[in-house]
Order: structure tokens, then C-alpha cells, then sequence
């Protein structure tokens, strides 16, 4: 799966499991170790944790192996790293906090705001 396409359907599973603001940052040109941050926002850690579960469990039924898991315990940020894309699900009051899309501003940023306009 390339990861424009592994972007869109992480996008896609993180909405059919009612995740919010999905945003894609373009990191190609920005930053050497990924090419994609994915960030959604969860409703509540138990919520985080399903949208984690959702994602990995599907990714590897699409033969998506995740290389490594962080904050499942704690569930205020999760981050799943695909290597070439880096999911982050967050409460939003750490998403406002740590504000990724304001440090990354430079990058090109898409939204996922509605279910007709998944392509990347």
C-alpha cells in the first residue's frame, strides 16, 4: 500500500469510529523521518483506545504491519507509527496544548471533514 493510500484509509477508519478533525500534514519536504502525520481527535481515552484498536486491526487485515505503539495506557495521545506515516490520536485539550499543526505550519495540510472527499 502506498502511503498516499495508506493515509486516506487511516483517515476513513479513524471516521467510521466517529474520530474528529482529521487533518493530514504533508511532511515530505519538512521532515526526514516520515512523510505523513495523520491527527484525530477522540472524545475520551476509551474512545482513543477503540480508534487505536480500529485502525491497527484493520490495517493489518489490509496486510499494514504498525512498526511501533505509543500512550495505549495512558490514551491522552496515542501514536501509531506506520514508517512512512505517523497516526496521532488525541484528546483535544492535549491536541490544543502540544498544537502539532501550529509547529508543523509550513506544511501542505489537508482535512477530512466530510465522507464524499477521502482521496489524497
Amino acid at each position: 500500500m502506498t502511503a498516499e493510500h495508506l493515509v486516506t484509509r487511516t483517515a476513513e477508519i479513524i471516521r467510521d469510529k466517529l474520530g474528529e478533525d482529521v487533518v493530514v500534514l504533508d511532511l515530505h519536504d519538512h521532515y526526514a523521518l516520515t512523510d505523513y502525520f495523520v491527527i484525530a481527535t477522540a472524545s475520551s481515552t476509551i474512545h482513543a483506545q477503540a480508534i487505536a484498536t480500529e485502525v491497527v486491526e484493520k490495517l493489518a487485515q489490509e496486510g499494514e504491519r504498525v512498526h511501533h505503539i505509543e500512550g495505549v495506557e495512558n490514551a491522552r495521545w496515542i501514536l501509531l507509527d506506520y514508517v512512512d506515516v505517523v497516526v496521532h490520536i488525541l484528546l483535544s485539550d492535549i491536541r490544543l496544548f502540544y498544537g502539532l499543526e501550529r509547529l508543523w505550519g509550513d506544511a501542505p495540510k489537508r482535512s477530512f471533514p466530510s465522507e464524499d472527499n477521502l482521496s489524497f
